[in-house]
Parts: structure tokens; sequence; C-alpha cells
């Protein structure tokens, strides 16, 4: 696939909170939010501190082996699970919750990213070995979000049948009616989307639950780069978690780090997560309810499950599968049982933890460097030739519409339709006339003003007229730029957080994978165009 690359800064996109610019620029009003910076000179800081925070590769290679046993081995990824045993293998993880499908573009991204950068660190450090991880958020409950997904416009949403709890534990048993009805938006017919609807079909109606059809499915696509998925709602890697967990039933110290963190960087920004009391969900059949803790009693929200503390205590040590950590204890879960190096996010990760290194500090728990995600525009063909047409490239697409309109028309006629001048004049005319009235009657000054006021917005009023009157003039002009900002940007959003990948695969195969894993850059904190020729 023949493309060409831009890279451009996060800030151009005028797509990112101040927070994202901010950590991607360094700026010292985030300095104390982090330990390692994100490039390569923080990797390799951490890399010679992460021995000094040990993890259990026993069960670690066990549970992955565990979980690999009912799929088609693939020799990159079983060397690098036997990979993990070893205290020379460290992992580059990014983390997700099970969508269906995949639910958005940059799922994809996030995992393309890990790969690379476990490629380029090989490079780096050839007596090291570095293993790209995909941690899978299956416990996650919100089906609102994760059972839907948008292909062509079409908006496509699983009920899961009535199931409550974690998704990622839910069956897939009905969804061959939902498959049914994607296919019909599918297309062109070729060889690639057959391969794509025998993927789909192998992933989802060959495996019991969301949790294994989503590993099944990313481990087809990207087994062949060595990618390990991690599913850690297993009660050998939660064990290894205890400690924590308890200390959070009992003594929920979380809660105050936390804030007091959140409190000193929602000065300037925006804090992303809020911690409660007790962080951790209670997991069992169909349930998935915060904990409470009341007096000597600790109360699982909207059941009649209640637990005194040695009754709790008990079932955190015969079932910790049984505890789920929320957001504000899931990456410190995540560093007790994986190696890593480094963490690869989206915008809202990176914001939330940046609240939680002084958590990691009091569990004596490694804090990676965090990482932004690779971001990717990919420009169709057809996208490709309205730029074109437009004269538009670079970050020029991804100013408003409006503003793209306005620069053309002022480029090709000049600001024919702006009255500023003409409002200048006018203005001290009628200034010029309340004076002369005040100075006869004081009374008379509030009138000249409301006058000025009101043939002041008359003219506004006239020259929004005169601009759309130009703009109708440049009507393929005005078309052009709508159906290109359709085609960028759905909805009126980025691109990878609306679409999905099958219409891509679909058309391109494999390739489309290929092709942007090896454009990514993971040490540039850039955002990727990638124009498809």
């Amino acid at each position: 696939m023949e493309t060409d690359c831009c890279y451009l800064s996060y800030r151009e996109t005028q797509s990112f909170s101040p927070l994202v610019n901010d950590y991607l620029e360094r700026k010292e009003s985030l300095a104390a939010f982090y330990t390692f910076p994100a490039d390569q000179g923080g990797i390799r800081d951490a890399l010679s501190r992460r021995a000094q925070y040990p993890v259990n590769r026993s069960v670690l290679v066990s549970v992955l082996n565990r979980q690999y046993s009912g799929l088609p081995p693939v020799a990159r990824v079983q060397d690098n699970i036997a990979a993990l045993g070893s205290d020379k293998t460290f992992t580059v993880t990014t983390a997700h919750q099970p969508n269906l499908l995949t639910g958005y573009l940059y799922f994809f991204y996030k995992i393309l990213h890990a790969i690379r950068m476990a490629e380029e660190l090989k490079e780096q450090y050839p007596d090291h070995h570095f293993v790209p991880v995909y941690y899978m958020g299956s416990e996650d409950n919100d089906l609102d979000e994760l059972g839907q997904f948008r292909v062509g416009g079409q908006k496509f949403t699983w009920d899961a049948d009535g199931q409550t709890g974690a998704v990622g534990r839910m069956r897939t048993r009905s969804l061959k009616r939902l498959f049914g009805e994607l296919y019909r938006y599918l297309g062109p017919p070729g060889k690639d989307l057959d391969a794509l609807k025998e993927l789909i079909e192998n992933s989802y109606l060959q495996h019991e639950t969301i949790g294994e059809a989503t590993r099944s499915l990313v481990h087809h696509l990207f087994g062949q780069y060595g990618l390990v998925i991690i599913d850690p709602d297993d009660a050998a890697l939660k064990r290894s978690f205890i400690p924590v967990m308890k200390d959070e039933l009992l003594h929920h110290n979380a809660q105050a780090i936390v804030a007091a963190q959140s409190e000193k960087l929602s000065r300037p920004y925006k804090a992303q997560a809020f911690p409660r009391p007790i962080n951790l969900f209670y997991l069992k059949d169909g349930i998935r309810e915060r904990i409470e803790r009341s007096g000597t009693e600790w109360q699982v929200l909207n059941t009649d499950i209640v637990f005194t503390e040695p009754a709790l205590l008990a079932e955190l040590e015969q079932h910790p599968e049984r505890f789920s950590p929320n957001v504000i204890l899931r990456g410190l879960f995540q560093e007790t049982i994986l190696p890593d190096v480094a963490f690869i996010g989206g915008g809202a990760e990176l914001a939330y933890w940046l609240q939680l290194k002084p958590l990691f500090g009091h569990f004596s728990v490694f804090y990676p460097a965090v990482f932004l995600r690779q971001s990717v525009q990919i420009v169709t063909p057809v996208a490709r030739e309205l730029m074109h047409k437009l004269g538009l490239a670079g970050a020029a697409v991804f100013q408003p519409a409006e503003d793209l309109i306005k620069k053309h028309l002022l480029e090709k006629k000049g600001a024919s339709w702006s009255l500023s001048a003409e409002q200048e004049e006018l203005k001290a005319l009628l200034q010029q006339l309340t004076q002369k009235a005040a100075a006869i009657d004081p009374t008379l000054e509030k009138s000249g003003a409301a006058a000025v006021a009101r043939i002041g917005k008359q003219l506004a009023s006239m020259e929004q007229k005169m601009y759309r009157a130009e703009k109708k003039k440049e009507d393929v002009y005005v078309q052009r730029v709508k159906h290109l900002k359709q085609e960028l940007f759905p909805n009126g959003g980025l691109q990878e957080r609306v679409e999905n990948f099958m219409p891509y695969y679909a058309q391109y195969g494999f390739t489309i994978f290929d092709t942007i894993k090896e454009a990514i850059r993971p040490f540039s904190n850039t955002f990727l165009v990638l124009t498809i020729k």
C-alpha cells in the first residue's frame, strides 16, 4: 500500500486538552505528577529502576499459558510468554475494555503503538527482551459503551440479551442476529470481506464469552507480531493483589492519597477520576456492584450481600477473583502483575495516571513511563482528492470548516462583505452627534448611545447577509469542505473516536495494520496523518 505520512504536534490539531499538550511539551506545571518523561530517556531510567520492583513471573507465565490454551499457537507469542519468565524481559502495555468488535479505531492504534515500541526497544537494548501486551479490561460493565459500534454511519447496538455484570464474562450466544445485520453494511464483496466475516464468526460465535472472543480476535490479528493478551480477571493474578485489596477494604488509604494529588492537578487542569472510600467492585454471577462500609459491615450495593470483617477477609482470601479494582486501583494492579517499563494510553488515561503517582509510592509499586498513544488520521483516496482540489494539506484540515471557507473567500475576493470600516466611521459620527445632543440636553446621551448600539447590530446583520451571499457564490468550494470534514471528522469528531476498523479491513485487508504499524513513531509524541494514495 502506497502512502504518505505527515506528523503533526498534538497542539496543531486543536483536538486535545491543555493537560495533554502540556504533558507532551514537558511543561514544568506537570513535572511533579510523573516519574519518567515520555521519551527514550524516560524508558532508559525506567529500565534501570524496574528491577527493584519484582513481579511473580512464574504465576504470570502460568496464567498466560492457561489463557492461551484454547487458541491456535503462534511461535512469536509462545516465545514471548516463555521469555516473561526471565528477569531480563520487560513489557510495554496498553489497556482497553473488550468493546464489541473493538469499538473504535484507536483500539488498534494503542496496540500497534505498543508493538512498535517493543520492536524499537529490542533494537536499542539487545541484552533485554521486550514484550508488547494488551491488558484487557474485561471487568468493565458499561454495556452502553462497550456494546456498540458504527459502520458506514450506521450504529449497531447489542443489548446482551438482558445479561448484566462484567462485559468480559457475558455470553456471546445472542450475537448472530446482530452480525447478520452488520454484513449488509460491509463491502465491497471480495476475499478481504470474506476473511473479515470468517474472523468475526470464528472469534465471537466459537467462543463462549466476550472476553474469550476478544482475545481470539486480537490474537488472530496481532499474534504474528508477538502481542501477548492478558485478561486480569483471574484468581491467580488477583491473589498477588490481595494485600492492596485488604488495605482498601479495611483502611481506605487510596481515597485520601489520590484526592490530595487530584486537588493539586485540578488547579490548572481537570481531574478525570474520583476516588471513593472503597475503590473495589464485587463480581459474582451477573453482579458487578460497588462495596460500601457501614460501621462493622460491608454491603454490596443493590444486593442483599453483607459481610462482617472475618467473612469479608475469608471471601477475599478464598475468592480474590470476586473483587475488581476500579479506575483508581486498576493501574496499581496492572503494575503488580506485569514487569512494565512503559504504559501507553489515551488522553483520559494519561490524565488519571497523573492523579495516581503517590498511590504507587504508598504501596511500593513501580510507576512506569506513561506515553500518549499515537493518534492516526487515515486520509482515503476520496479525501485526498478533495484536499487536493481545496488546496489543503497537513494541519489545515483540522481548522473549523467556517474558518477554511472564510480564508478561501478572503484570498479570492478580499473582505468584500466586511463592513468594519463603515462601522467605525458611523460609530465615530454617531458619537459626535450624541455628544452634540448631550450638550443641549444631558438626558439625550442615553438615547444617542442606544442609537449607536441599534445601528451597530443592524450593520452586523447586514454584514452576515453579505457574507452568506458571497459563500453562496462559492458553493462548490463550500460543499467540498463539508464533504471533506465528514470524511475526516465524522459527526464532528476525530475519525479514530467514531469509526470502526471493519470497513478498512474489508477494503485493504491486513495490509492496513502493517502500514499503520510501520508509520508509527512510538517516541515522537506526534499525531500521524496517513494518506492512502
